[in-house]
């Protein structure tokens, strides 16, 4: 059975995610000791437990998503789990992607920790609050999304965000062009266009700022050949060399999400199987709604670990 690791992105935080694991788990514990000390701060509090304002910021959320991911990770190799002899390739949605890197041996624990936190601050500061937008297209294909935000761009960036498949696409820019968009959309048939609740266009040419930090950051960490390819965001094909990573991490910040492709490129080339690792089962419900052939399974809790454990011995 051929298995691949996907790792969930903003959106899927939830107060208390994660606490189990770090109380089950030594392994697990540790990760969250490690990310509190590589940022300074006790992020794991506000993980554990919130208030939910706070985690939900973006320097905050994108950190902690990742440090539950590796928690669940640790889990699963203190119980003899070897993702290089078990997985063949890993992938994560936006932020996701940093978790699948350092799951895979790419980058540090604690790079990855400090990456992302320097990626929320960025976003969030590369466009003025109310200057930005993002919403959710639902029902329509792909090309009338394209054609919808390129009449729409008359008023401004707007641009496809993330293409989750299943008929939801997610657009970004500013402001006045995204509401444009998601009415003409309405008016083509959408079945829902609604404007998220997120502080920055993430996913767009605005967050042009945002990269340009990230390229620095990027610049000053280690970055490994992973143990396992990494299916790229912005390519839905896979990588490995360490250049090609930190240059797509860049090209992330302003590219598409390309999940649909991602999770399409899985079926083609043999995954059977998707693994969600950390909190929620959002990239779970997805894969569903792409491809119905390929099973999928959630590991983001202690007994979540134990029958993974058990099934793949």
């Amino acid at each position: 059975m051929t298995v691949a690791f996907t790792f969930p992105g903003q959106g899927s935080q939830q107060v208390g995610m994660g606490k189990a694991l770090a109380e089950a788990h030594s392994a697990s514990r540790a990760v969250f000791e490690e990310v509190d000390e590589a940022l300074g701060e006790k992020l794991s509090k506000v993980i554990f437990e919130g208030p939910e304002d706070t985690l939900t910021l973006t320097a905050n959320a994108q950190p902690a998503l990742m440090a539950v991911s590796m928690a669940a990770m640790r889990a699963l190799e203190e119980g003899g789990f070897d993702l290089s002899a078990s997985v063949s390739c890993v992938a994560g949605h936006s932020l996701g992607e940093y978790s699948a890197l350092c799951a895979a041996g790419s980058i540090s624990l604690a790079d990855t920790a400090r990456l992302l936190r320097i990626r929320g601050n960025a976003m969030q500061a590369a466009v003025p609050v109310g200057k930005g937008a993002m919403a959710a297209i639902i029902g329509l294909e792909r090309d009338d999304v394209e054609a919808v935000c390129e009449a729409a761009s008359k008023d401004g960036v707007c641009q496809i965000a993330n293409d989750n498949g299943g008929g939801q696409l997610v657009i970004s820019g500013e402001k006045e062009a995204v509401e444009k968009a998601a009415s003409l959309a309405s008016e083509k048939g959408a079945r829902r266009a609604l404007l998220l609740p997120v502080s920055a266009p993430f996913h767009s040419a605005l967050m042009a700022p945002a990269a340009e930090a990230m390229q620095q950051a990027l610049g000053e960490v280690e970055v490994k050949a992973p143990v396992v390819p990494l299916v790229a965001n912005v390519l839905a094909a896979p990588i490995t060399d360490p250049d090609e990573i930190r240059s797509r991490l860049v090209e992330q910040v302003t590219g598409q999400v390309r999940w649909r492709e991602t999770v399409q490129w899985f079926a083609a080339n043999g995954v059977e199987t998707l693994v969600e690792v950390g909190s929620g089962k959002v990239l779970s419900g997805l894969a569903r709604r792409i491809n119905r052939d390929l099973a999928s399974k959630a590991v983001g809790t202690p007994d979540d670990v134990v029958a993974y454990l058990g099934a793949d011995a």
